[in-house]
């Protein structure tokens, strides 16, 4: 791939061309855990730090690029494959903070975060203020001298709220606070939040960029001094991505642009037909004028995602009516593939989450989250239409 190539769909075929043999179209799969050594100095060799043909636990061929495509995509320098989102997410949490140490978050955050933040990490002794993601001067007014982390989230469900990434990494950088984002419902297609200033990229790789509901896996993007922080600490947590877990990915990424730009144009359909539904009080989604964000949006994304959510006028029953009557979409609780998926967050979270932190998400009883995948969009329209009833 040369410099001059800027074509996201040509560089998610290419940004990896020569990590192994120049002739093979297809990416090899190495599925091994250790490698044999010439002699004493060539061990020594491939045993740096991320290394990818030592030993398994510090690194593999196939994981490393897929490492550099997302890094490419991300203009990042260098990335880690994880066994899951949660895995890279907690991961670079602990690697980044120490006890005695605060770390800034947001209000709405998918629920493994918002458990690290506010169960994992205070028994460690390292404490954590929750924000309003909606306005950076929370953010400001948040941070404390041993504030080291500042967690970010954009877009977030179940309200699709959005955080100006800009602004509060201008604060976070004024006062030397890294900041990280979970940047995984946007895709590096939507949204590029090193762009925006964003320290540290995340993304449960098993959603959009594996794309077909048979992978799980977790990717972290940063400069290399940040990621060999996260690197050492990823060798002993061991929660290191599996070789055919990132081959798989490899093979989805490749069309991830044009997946998702299909998932973008039918969730904005989906959108406004909701809007405009008797049996609907509300829907949101950041493509939506409407959206209180919309602004914000789309000065700061380039589409605006697959996920969208609504909540049904006729409230819990409701939901569960439609959720029983979809023919085309699948009820499952996870998203990102070819696939259309929905949920009821209040059923799905309920029972996890306590009563006071279920009302501050806004999941309302009649909540559906819908996560388009790449079906026609009519035949998407017409399953919710018949799903929604008479």
């Amino acid at each position: 791939m040369t410099p001059q190539t800027t074509s996201v769909t040509t560089r998610l075929l290419h940004a990896d061309d020569g990590m192994a043999d120049p002739y093979a179209i297809s990416p090899p799969l190495h599925q091994t855990v250790n490698y044999s050594a010439r002699d004493a100095d060539h061990l020594a060799e491939i045993a740096r730090p991320m290394g990818d043909s030592y030993y398994n636990r510090r690194g593999n061929p196939t994981s490393s690029r897929l490492a550099r495509v997302i890094a490419d995509l991300e203009g990042a320098e260098t990335g880690l494959v994880f066994a899951s989102g949660m895995g890279a997410i907690a991961t670079t949490i602990m690697a980044l903070v120490k006890a005695g140490d605060h770390i800034v978050g947001q209000r709405s955050h998918y629920i493994g975060i918002t458990e690290m933040l506010t169960e994992v990490m205070p028994g460690y002794g390292v404490e954590a203020t929750r924000v309003d993601q909606r306005d950076p001067e929370a953010f400001a007014a948040a941070i404390r001298p041993n504030t080291r982390l500042i967690m970010l989230e954009s877009p977030v469900n179940p309200l699709m709220h959005i955080t100006d990434l800009k602004a509060v990494c201008d604060i976070a950088r004024s006062r030397g606070i890294l900041t990280a984002c979970d940047s995984t419902f946007a895709t590096p297609i939507n949204q590029r939040p090193i762009a925006l200033g964003v320290d540290i990229v995340m993304h449960s790789v098993t959603k959009y960029i594996g794309g077909h509901h048979d992978l799980l896996a977790g990717c972290v993007v940063s400069s290399r001094a940040v990621m060999e922080r996260i690197w050492d600490l990823s060798m002993t947590t061991g929660a290191i991505g599996a070789p055919f877990n990132s081959w798989l990915a490899l093979r989805g990424i490749r069309t991830m642009e044009l997946r998702v730009r299909q998932q973008n144009a039918s969730a904005l359909a989906a959108a406004r037909f909701l809007e405009n539904h008797p049996a609907v009080a509300r829907v949101y989604y950041p493509g939506l004028e409407s959206h209180p964000q919309h602004a914000l949006a789309a000065g700061q994304m380039s589409g605006f995602g697959g996920l969208l959510t609504f909540d049904l006028k006729g409230g819990h029953q409701a939901g569960i009516d439609f959720i029983t009557r979809m023919k085309l979409i699948r009820h499952a609780a996870s998203l990102g593939g070819v696939t259309s998926t929905a949920t009821q967050p209040a059923v799905l979270f309920g029972g996890r989450l306590p009563a006071e932190m279920v009302a501050e998400q806004g999941l309302t009883p009649g909540l559906i989250r819908l996560a388009v995948g790449i079906e026609a969009t009519a035949d998407l329209l017409a399953d919710i239409e018949q799903a929604l009833g008479a």
